[in-house]
């Protein structure tokens, strides 16, 4: 507040009693507010609506009071983006099964966890095989999804559930990212989506471990069934698990807790494969993490470029008239490259064939021959 003060040549305590609500800028202050944060006016005029459901951000307790804020403002630009999209473009409806059936989610056991990935499989037609794309399987069971740098190596993710339109939303890390690291991210997050729509802040706050684990617990369950994934590992060595990750998608470390979670490995062995796998230096980066590029969510890009080549706004219009934040702001949530607002539409030109390339298309064109019906 006081550098904001001090940005706008006014007295602290100004700001200060904008922010309590004590007073309000006038038209003049509000406009170099707006410009000042790179928004419109109307950004400050909007109604704020939060029903009280919590972000879900893991590393609460360690993580600095500014990211957390940071990030849970940047939520709630992506829920915005994603309702003014949905005005024009029918996002996939929301198809997430009640795999708590009315039960609180701390009733859920161990055993449930991994009935409900599976269940949660047979109910989006997975099969028991590997699921090599989390985040396009999201975004077709109704989940809205960005990823932005969030310049802490404490935060990989954070779902909520948007007051807007009733979808879950999911924000993504780039920071430090690989496939196999992006696809648990996403599923983990998945997990809290599926698992803590109801939870309260404060629950959140009391029961940040243990949901934190159950989350974990389902997306490695997700990711890795039960059925199928213990029946390969024939070697639960770092290089066999080497090759189980080029089939999985999934992280030498996130196979390892798997296979202690399952008891397949003892605790003491699973201790010596960690030893192993920080002496090699995988903690920075793992065999085959540079092999597959990430997965970026598209269901907001491709929106966006829907809604401006159908004519039904420009971009210019959608900047004055539907969103209140700046372009960067929206390319970067909405995966869009960087500029794209400032760029003009391209214009399509039907080039006029020429009679000497018409003669050679008809010379080389072909003939569509019927197949005869064939007699049972």
């Amino acid at each position: 507040m006081s550098a904001l003060a001090r940005l706008m040549s006014i007295n602290p305590s100004t700001v200060s009693r904008w922010e309590d609500g004590s007073s309000a800028p006038d038209t003049d202050a509000l406009l170099r507010l707006a410009e000042q944060f790179s928004v419109r006016p109307e950004y400050f005029l909007r109604p704020f609506l939060d029903d009280g459901r919590p972000v879900f951000l893991r590393s609460l307790s360690s993580t600095l009071v500014r990211d957390l804020d940071y990030q849970r403002a940047q939520m709630r630009w992506l829920q915005e983006i994603s309702s003014v999209v949905e005005h024009y473009v029918d996002f996939p409806s929301v198809d997430i099964p009640d795999v708590l059936a009315g039960a609180s989610y701390r009733q859920l056991r161990e055993e449930d966890l991994e009935r409900i990935a599976l269940d949660l499989r047979r109910h989006w037609r997975l099969g028991e095989g590997p699921c090599t794309d989390v985040v396009g399987l999201m975004e077709r069971v109704g989940f809205v999804l960005g990823s932005i740098e969030m310049g802490t190596a404490k935060l990989d993710g954070l779902c909520s559930w948007s007051p807007i339109d009733g979808r879950p939303h999911v924000l993504l890390a780039t920071d430090k990212m690989s496939f196999a690291r992006r696809q648990m991210d996403a599923a983990h997050e998945m997990a809290h989506g599926i698992l803590h729509r109801n939870v309260a802040p404060e629950e959140l706050k009391h029961n940040l471990k243990f949901i934190e684990t159950q989350a974990f617990r389902l997306a490695s369950a997700f990711l890795l069934p039960s059925t199928t994934y213990p029946i390969e590992v024939r070697s639960p060595s770092l290089a066999g698990l080497v090759s189980l990750k080029e089939r999985w998608r999934v992280s030498v470390k996130a196979q390892i807790k798997r296979l202690s979670d399952l008891e397949i490995i003892p605790g003491d062995f699973a201790a010596h494969l960690y030893k192993l796998y920080s002496a090699k230096g995988w903690s920075r980066e793992e065999p085959l993490d540079r092999q597959w590029n990430p997965v970026e969510p598209r269901l907001l890009s491709d929106a966006l470029h829907l809604i401006v080549e159908d004519g039904g706004r420009t971009k210019s219009d959608l900047l004055a008239l539907e969103f209140t934040m700046s372009a960067g702001d929206i390319e970067n949530l909405a995966g869009l490259p960087n500029g794209w607002f400032s760029r003009e539409r391209a214009d399509v030109v039907r080039l006029k064939p020429s009679e000497t390339s018409g003669e050679a298309r008809s010379e080389m064109g072909g003939s569509v021959l019927p197949f005869p019906w064939k007699s049972r």
